[in-house]
């Protein structure tokens, strides 16, 4: 870029001179528009020889160098050496506006870690991330990048994980936390257990979608493509008849004339506009989704996502927190802190994820010594002497099991019903729970104006209902086993139009036949499986739902702003052609034509970029 902006600041103050000022030698002063051609445009007509060499003849360096040339054949010196000029002007929009949008995808690479941290015995060692192995112990320092994924063995800290998820807050880690890779060390000192090689981590799989995005054409670019390839021959063969023809045919006509027609067509004909912003509108694009911790794998996904009718979720980890915890007590006969508390206890020594949360909920130590005659009923629950009492805890076949009474009511979620000396005292409801932006996510996609917000869950009709409920969703479907939800996905793709796109978002192992099936596969990113993010074309760093609405809208937005300059740019030469041929326009407006419409195309991308506020 600082090469080219001396060559054009060098080129105009040359040019401005030879306009300027009154040259009593008319040779002195074609000399100084050719050493200001040379200087500006130099690069542009080596570039045309080397493109011609290898066979790729017609492109914008070929038709501005015939141009330009043709231009002085004329002995037009002035406006040759204007549209090299202003062709390097817009050449150097293009440049900076490429370069930003790079950058916002660039600032993704700088959490590639360069080193580890290895501890043997007493001995840390500095190695290559790639050299690591899973199993290996790591130390990680303030102010140091998470080299590899792995498992807190020692300390507790801040990690800043903005870089993957887009979210400024920091994270505690302690021990047991689950680390990622590409996150920084706040303030502690950790020691993590590795539990990912390099190649398998979290950065490592981010770098490599990023870097792959761009291989992974819209139909725009596509087009453009193709429209670029018959596009410039067919011109430069109309420039060449329209040279050679009238002169021939019309009386009067003059070969001068007629070429300075042709050259002008020539001008305005160079497709730089559209070959340059709308892959870039597209880049720009994935650069800003980036920033908000979504991650596209190429601009064709980009493209699908703005014609989605139908949104289908998974519930555990997509819509709710996948984690259980207690949502209702209900006493009979005790106060809710007994009850709780029994519960507890009972539960104490099993390490099944609803006697988890039984403990956490309780949020005291245990004293094991109050505790004796435990039993795990598999199916069932459990039963314990706590203080000198029997307590029963667990489902209704273990209610009946026992014959105790018990609350016969609809429940939604997981119940554990409580006994004590074969007498009821009340039961917990344990369930999971939506996450916090759940509903914004399901308002702001109705907003968009999809036209069905599907649930698909394992769980059963009742827990299905009432999140479907909830949420405000069109349908769902429970019960369903992996290939169930293939199955209602197919049913799905039915109900939408030809061009119209289903997208599935979600977490699991499970989810990934799904994700590679919809036209338009979202994994949750942040805690979902590999295999989903693998399978997916979109992945959700941060695990919000509402960033699946925010994709959406940057990809309308991105999708609006290519139509606008594919218009612009097509509606403008169109017209500037048809007045070039007829002679009512000079060279001038050729330049405006091909270089003033690149730079307004290319400042019209630049706005895909800004994804606040949409």
């Amino acid at each position: 870029m600082k090469k080219r902006l001396w060559r054009i600041i060098i080129g105009a103050l040359l040019f401005t001179v030879a306009l300027l000022m009154d040259f009593n030698n008319e040779w002195l002063q074609i000399a100084l528009f050719v050493i200001s051609y040379i200087v500006v445009g130099g690069d542009v007509l080596k570039r045309a020889v080397k493109n011609m060499n290898r066979g790729q003849v017609f492109d914008e360096n070929f038709l501005m160098s015939v141009a330009t040339i043709g231009a002085m054949l004329i002995s037009e010196f002035p406006e040759a050496v204007a549209v090299m000029l202003f062709y390097q002007v817009g050449e150097l929009f293009q440049s900076y506006a490429v370069g930003k949008s790079r950058n916002s995808i660039a600032s993704l690479m700088e959490i590639r870690p360069d080193y580890a941290n290895v501890k043997k015995g007493d001995e840390i060692i500095k190695v290559d991330p790639d050299e690591v192995q899973i199993g290996d112990m790591i130390v990680i320092t303030a102010g140091e990048k998470v080299p590899l994924d792995g498992k807190v063995i020692e300390g507790s800290s801040m990690l800043d994980t903005s870089a993957l998820t887009g979210e400024s807050v920091p994270r505690e880690v302690e021990v047991g936390s689950d680390i990622l890779s590409g996150s920084i060390n706040i303030n502690g000192v950790i020691t993590a257990e590795v539990t990912k090689e390099f190649e398998e981590s979290t950065v490592s799989k981010i770098l490599d979608l990023v870097e792959n995005a761009s291989s992974k054409k819209s139909n725009s670019e596509q087009f453009i493509t193709k429209f670029a390839r018959y596009y410039t021959p067919a011109v430069v063969i109309m420039a060449v008849l329209l040279a050679i023809i009238p002169p021939l045919v019309i009386s009067g006509a003059t070969f001068s004339e007629w070429i300075y027609r042709a050259l002008a067509f020539l001008v305005i004909s160079c497709p730089c506009a559209l070959v340059i912003s709308i892959p870039l509108s597209f880049f720009g694009g994935i650069g800003g989704a980036s920033k908000e911790g979504i991650l596209v794998k190429g601009s064709n996904y980009l493209e699908a996502l703005s014609q989605t009718e139908i949104a289908v979720f998974d519930k555990t980890g997509t819509l709710t927190k996948g984690v259980f915890n207690v949502q209702e007590i209900h006493p009979q006969g005790v106060s809710k802190e007994e009850l709780l508390e029994l519960t507890a206890y009972a539960e104490s020594y099993s390490n099944h994820p609803i006697s988890l949360s039984l403990k956490e909920a309780y949020g005291k130590d245990i004293d094991n010594q109050r505790i004796s005659e435990v039993e795990e009923l598999s199916g069932h629950g459990v039963t314990a002497t706590v203080d000198g009492r029997k307590v029963v805890a667990g489902n209704i076949k273990l209610m009946k099991k026992m014959d105790i009474p018990y609350f016969e009511g609809e429940l939604v979620g997981t119940v554990v019903h409580v006994a004590v000396d074969n007498k009821y005292i009340g039961y917990i409801v344990i369930a999971d729970e939506l996450k916090p932006d759940a509903k914004q996510a399901i308002k702001e996609l109705k907003d968009a104006d999809i036209k069905q917000l599907v649930m698909l869950t394992g769980d059963n009709q009742s827990v299905g209902a009432k999140v479907a409920k909830e949420l405000g969703l069109d349908k769902f479907y429970a019960g369903l086993l992996p290939a169930d939800k293939v199955e209602k996905v197919e049913e799905l793709f039915a109900q939408k139009s030809q061009k119209g796109k289903l997208a599935f978002a979600g977490d699991g192992i499970n989810d990934a036949p799904v994700l590679a099936r919809a036209d338009i596969g979202i994994a949750m990113g942040g805690l979902g499986s590999d295999a989903a993010i693998e399978a997916a074309d979109i992945v959700i760093m941060t695990d919000e739902p509402s960033k699946i609405a925010t994709a959406i809208k940057i990809s309308k937005k991105t999708l609006k702003i290519a139509n606008q300059n594919i218009i612009l740019a097509i509606g403008v030469k169109i017209l500037v052609l048809i007045l070039s041929a007829l002679g009512l326009t000079t060279m001038w407006a050729a330049i405006f034509a091909d270089v003033g419409v690149t730079i307004l195309a290319v400042l019209n991308a630049f706005r895909a970029l800004n994804v606040k506020n949409l």
